[in-house]
């Protein structure tokens, strides 16, 4: 998880803090998300991944207003949920889009192309970030 959160304060030029912030906030999406088979391939593959969301249900990260309608109405808002929380967290659209980046890129590296491609295509919304 180190070398992923180097990389996006690297790409996105943000704190050590907002990229954790930022990682475990997308990691909770997908896993929310994605195909359970695929996102269970993808949480092998990096190591610190299941944990950081593990750390973030348990401390009942709401994700913002958006976040608290969804959870109020029984759902997840989706990417425009995730959007919000990334927002409210401190990064803009461009901000949201390296990281996002630089998460696939890394996915990708680890879990493989196919793994990574099939998540994205599942989940609406999520390829226009990409």
């Amino acid at each position: 998880m180190e070398e992923l959160i180097n990389r996006i304060m690297a790409a996105a030029g943000i704190d050590q803090e907002l990229a954790t912030n930022a990682v475990g906030i997308i990691l909770s999406f997908l896993k929310k998300e994605g195909p359970e088979d695929k996102m269970q391939l993808i949480f092998d593959a990096l190591p610190g991944a299941a944990d950081l969301v593990s750390a973030r249900e348990s401390a009942g990260s709401g994700g913002g207003l958006l976040g608290g309608l969804g959870n109020m109405m029984g759902g997840s808002m989706g990417a425009m949920g995730a959007l919000s929380e990334l927002n409210s967290a401190g990064l803009d659209m461009g901000g949201v889009q390296s990281v996002v980046k630089e998460l696939v890129s890394y996915a990708k590296e680890k879990a493989g192309d196919d793994v990574v491609d099939e998540v994205i295509s599942q989940i609406p919304g999520l390829n226009q970030v990409v």
